[in-house]
């Protein structure tokens, strides 16, 4: 019962296009600042704190995608297939970012870990959309 009105409260609030839209943008922009603006944490370190960003980040990515085309008019099987198509494209947008960062962006590095971490989080907001969103 709690579920079904969390998902009632997020549609009704958070499936115009504009949210995603602007949470792929900050996604863009944050991945791209250079390393010399980030936060240095110091004592109050979290271990792999960055990857939880990760997971955060790109599994709203794909949540918030596929909350959008929830709210549109597709048959069950056609919204299935594009709730696939976001989790592939959140799975390109995060590897091709870690590329960016190493070739393009100062004092950032590649990491196989943030692209593990994104596809983890991809994966978990996929799952969560099949099962929570896809009924419409």
């Amino acid at each position: 019962m709690l579920f079904s009105r969390m998902i009632v409260f997020l549609k009704k609030y958070l499936s115009a296009l504009y949210i995603p839209v602007c949470w792929t943008v900050l996604i863009g922009i944050l991945l791209s600042l250079p390393g010399s603006v980030l936060p240095n944490e110091g004592r109050f370190k979290i271990p792999q704190f960055d990857k939880i960003v990760h997971i955060g980040l790109f599994g709203g990515f794909v949540f918030l995608w596929c909350l959008y085309l929830s709210g549109q008019e597709f048959p069950q099987k056609k919204r299935l297939s594009l709730f696939f198509r976001v989790f592939i494209l959140a799975a390109i947008y995060g590897i091709g970012m870690e590329y960016v960062q190493k070739y393009f962006i100062p004092n950032r590095d590649f990491e196989l870990g943030d692209i593990i971490a994104d596809l983890i989080g991809a994966s978990l907001a996929y799952g969560i959309s099949n099962l929570s969103l896809l009924e419409g």
